[in-house]
């Protein structure tokens, strides 16, 4: 079965949650060079079920909660 293709994080401070994720699953970022802050995620090997992703710098307010 083939893999999701994308999920994305938006944080306020991505450097800390890049050091998270990485401690805690092992997922692997590297930085774009493109215009904006934003990180490629891979969170394994492509022959496995999972998912990969991106990392954006939050841009305005955090969501509400409720």
């Amino acid at each position: 079965m083939p893999r999701v293709i994308h999920f994305e994080i938006h944080a306020e401070n991505p450097e800390r949650v890049l050091g998270f994720y990485q401690g805690l699953f092992g997922w692997k970022f590297q930085k774009w060079d493109g215009p904006m802050d934003y990180w490629v995620i891979v969170t394994g090997n492509e022959t496995e079920k999972g998912i990969n992703g991106g990392m954006i710098r939050r841009m305005g307010p955090p969501p509400v909660e409720m």
